[in-house]
């Protein structure tokens, strides 16, 4: 390569590929409803896959629904490189959360071929299914993928409204059957995701670049709390199974035993569903699902473990039923390839600082089996999963100048 791919990065162009992203479900307050292997997941994949041809890439897809656009090295025996994040939002998610990474890896890999071809095979990634918020848990397809969960794992999770993984993944591929399949178990030679910090740390800071130096970890658990459901006029209190009543006392108890008055803990009820929902009947059944994260090992253990004893001893003249649906431990990038983004960083002159990663993200599951590293860039006030996120386009080209000229750098 005679120069740098930075210098080819177009900001303008990178913003106008947001805009264009974000109107594959967007909602009426500025966000986005881009849930896993939707129509709009399906959209948002097709106008990817345009974008890559025009380049020259070679788009792929595996058995979980990961999408590959594969920019060919000059050596094909050398093992590929990968960068991406997913396409997917949260039902009211923002432009940038995760799509960020796509673009930008994109935007990178478009650079690197205005100043010539890599060595090494460069591959844009989408990844299947990181929020969870239609299938959970998140991050499905980089889990498959690296062999930390089987397909067989994933595939009868059903959303709300009873579809199947199996069934969305067939209808995406029917959709897309002119792309090719891969199977699993690729080799990789590392891995770069780029993603908006989610936090307040850079913009405070008037840091532009965050080289993040890890993961904290995340269990996750669905609790069930069955009761039966009764007349809410002619019930008497004490033969009622009030399975509302008893998850209330539950979730009361639970905030009290992982009460941290340092805020390292992360606890999190988001979801909870009452069944029948009715305004006059006792509440036969709730379900609700714990979001459980620490960035030490030990404490996250321990935590996790005093779950399922809290509910059953809170759970009064109901059953529970508690199912843990996943645990990650906390994950550290290596340092080696933490220190090749400082020092495209500096080179660059773009202002930077390490942090950690309070939230989960694909990198967590590729760092099990290559060298991997992430950079974040600001997102204003910290605000995320929220249709009012926001980036700017300056902040956004300089993630991906350092991304360009990391890629470049490993490439060769």
């Amino acid at each position: 390569m005679n120069s740098l791919p930075s210098q080819q990065v177009n900001e303008q162009r990178l913003w106008q590929r947001h805009q264009i992203m974000a109107g594959f479900g967007a909602t009426s307050k500025g966000g986005v409803n881009r849930q896993a292997l939707s129509r709009e997941d399906v959209q948002a994949r097709k106008q990817l896959v345009d974008w890559g041809a025009a380049l020259g890439l070679l788009a792929s897809h595996d058995p979980a629904g990961n999408l590959f656009l594969k920019l060919q090295g000059v050596d094909p025996d050398e093992t590929p490189l990968l960068c991406g994040s997913h396409l997917d939002s949260q039902p009211t998610g923002g432009k940038f959360d995760g799509v960020y990474g796509v673009l930008a890896a994109l935007e990178a890999v478009q650079a690197i071929v205005k100043v010539g071809r890599p060595r090494r095979s460069i591959e844009v990634v989408a990844w299947m299914n990181e929020e969870g918020s239609r299938f959970a848990p998140g991050m499905m397809g980089s889990a498959v993928f690296t062999g930390a969960r089987s397909l067989g794992d994933i595939l009868d999770v059903q959303d709300e409204l009873g579809i199947t993984v199996r069934q969305a993944l067939n209808d995406v591929f029917e959709q897309t059957s002119d792309i090719p399949k891969l199977p699993l178990g690729r080799k990789v030679r590392a891995y770069i995701e780029a993603h908006i910090e989610q936090g307040p740390v850079l913009e405070r800071g008037h840091a532009t670049v965050g080289i993040v130096t890890g993961i904290q970890g995340k269990c996750t658990f669905r609790v069930r709390v069955i009761g039966e459901a009764a007349h809410a006029g002619t019930a008497e209190r004490a033969e009622r199974r009030d399975a509302l009543a008893a998850s209330v006392a539950i979730i009361a108890a639970l905030t009290e035993c992982i009460y941290d008055k340092h805020d390292a803990v992360k606890f999190t009820i988001g979801r909870l569903l009452v069944t029948p929902n009715a305004p006059s009947v006792v509440p036969g059944e709730v379900n609700f699902w714990i979001d459980l994260r620490h960035p030490d090992s030990g404490t996250l253990r321990r935590l996790a473990d005093s779950i399922e004893p809290v509910c059953r001893e809170r759970a009064g003249p109901c059953v529970v039923e508690v199912t843990e649906i996943s645990r990650a431990m906390p994950s550290t990038f290596p340092p080696e390839i933490c220190a090749c983004i400082r020092a495209a960083a500096s080179r660059l002159g773009v202002s930077f600082r390490d942090i950690y990663s309070a939230a989960g993200h694909d990198a967590y599951y590729l760092n099990r089996i290559c060298p991997t590293a992430m950079l974040f860039v600001p997102c204003h006030l910290g605000i995320t999963h929220n249709e009012a996120e926001s980036a700017t386009p300056s902040d956004l080209a300089a993630g991906a100048k350092v991304l360009a000229d990391v890629l470049a750098e490993l490439a060769e």
